[in-house]
């Protein structure tokens, strides 16, 4: 059901080159993103219209959602579910109202200050995926952090699902209950287009964000530019750091949370006990088969982008784990906190027995949007600060500036920009040294 990768002794030096990972091959989805997106950006509302109507089979007059279907949504939404949604908005919030940035002003010189404003973007179009499964979750950890960002304009958009061509009405009800009454029934990489460029029903964002297939990966690396991105997001993962002391039913459980996502979806398990490895292969096999996703946890677990990986010691199962820069790690060893506390590249962290990833997806307060495919040794999550854009106000009295003269005027000299140093010395009736 799962492979296994043999990394006992010496590591080896290229290590992200022998871990399972996902094969996903953007840059062949681009060209045929390319005609939609240019379909949007020419045609507007109608080419939106048609492009629903071809990849989704529906045929809407708009785009738009009603606002009384939002009302609707909410108002038949199961009790339960709505104080899970409810209790999960007060808790992101919390975490993500910390993040907020202040500005800063630096005293250089006296009379010479720098000041970082930090300023939220104009206007986001937030992307809540519909294929597989449904992810309100998903629209909470978009929508949260832009308005604890301050930003003064959002729009949702999530593809049209059946019987009536509206985005899945426990999106919709997500979306009512974090006030947030722009929604589009798009999906793929026309709803980003759609973001991109604007059309008579949507005006064009600053930004697009959150998590969708291969083709809104390839349309927001195609538009990157044009508008602004959080991550070209790739098949979920979860690598978990084990040793002997794991529980082998916990480890396999949350092995398949994330696997169940997709049939692309990566579960790497790094551990020094090859006991814990037999007994969770045990596991994998009995709650697979008890779940009700067989099919496609099967085949996520069996594809190559996922593997048991044995280590030497947890010293070494850090270096790997550092290396596959997940999207989610876990931590389950003895002293799990000690362990997470040296870890440098994953999307988030886990940490010990009762802090699993399906935690994090809704509960925790974290924001589960988070970098795929190794980005994690580079990039982070999304947060306050994705909305945020800081810029440097600069602010020299005359007295200040004729301080620093002589000093900008040497290094435009340096650069041979002499119209550097000119624009310096038009401000002073006396000669600054060449």
């Amino acid at each position: 059901m799962i492979s296994r990768i043999d990394l006992r002794g010496p590591l080896p030096g290229n290590l992200r080159d022998v871990l399972p990972r996902a094969e996903l091959d953007v840059e062949t989805a681009l060209e045929k993103v390319r005609p939609i997106c240019e379909k949007v950006r020419h045609q507007g509302a109608e080419g939106v219209r048609e492009l629903t109507h071809r990849f989704d089979g529906f045929d809407l007059p708009t785009a738009r959602v009603p606002l009384e279907a939002l009302k609707k949504a909410l108002e038949t939404l199961d009790p339960k579910v709505r104080a899970a949604l409810e209790e999960a908005i007060r808790r992101t919030r919390l975490v993500h109202r910390d993040q907020r940035r202040t500005d800063v002003t630096t005293t250089v010189v006296p009379g010479g200050t720098v000041t970082e404003r930090w300023i939220p973007v104009d206007r986001v179009g937030l992307y809540a995926p519909g294929g597989l499964a449904v992810y309100p979750s998903s629209v909470i950890m978009n929508v949260v952090p832009a308005q604890e960002a301050g930003v003064p304009s959002m729009a949702v958009a999530s593809p049209p699902q059946k019987p009536d061509g509206l985005p899945h009405p426990t999106i919709l009800a997500a979306c009512a209950l974090l006030g947030v009454d722009e929604v589009y029934a798009v999906g793929g990489a026309q709803s980003v287009a759609m973001f991109a460029y604007g059309t008579e029903d949507c005006p064009a964002a600053s930004m697009v964000t959150g998590p969708g297939n291969i083709w809104v990966a390839a349309a927001k690396r195609l538009l990157k530019g044009r508008i602004g991105i959080d991550s070209e997001a790739g098949p979920t993962e979860i690598a978990i750091l084990a040793d002997a002391t794991a529980d082998p039913v916990h480890v396999a459980a949350d092995l398949i949370s994330q696997a169940e996502h997709d049939t692309l979806a990566a579960a790497v398990l790094v551990t020094d006990s090859a006991e814990l490895a037999d007994a969770v292969e045990v596991e994998l096999k009995a709650q697979v088969a008890r779940t009700k996703h067989t099919e496609r946890i099967t085949e996520a677990l069996a594809g190559r982008q996922s593997g048991i990986v044995l280590v030497s010691s947890i010293d070494d199962g850090i270096k790997v784990v550092d290396a596959y820069a997940a999207e989610h790690l876990e931590i389950q060893t003895a002293d799990a906190a000690q362990v997470a506390s040296r870890i440098r590249n994953a999307g988030a962290v886990f940490v010990g027995a009762h802090a699993p990833v399906s935690l994090g997806d809704y509960m925790a307060g974290s924001n589960h949007v988070l970098p795929t495919g190794g980005c994690a040794c580079h990039s982070s999550g999304l947060s306050v600060q994705t909305f945020l854009k800081g810029v440097h106000v600069v602010d020299y009295s005359r007295e200040a500036l004729a301080e620093a003269a002589p000093l900008v005027c040497a290094l435009a000299d340096a650069e041979d920009l002499p119209g550097h140093g000119a624009a310096i010395r038009a401000r002073f009736d006396w000669e600054i040294p060449s």
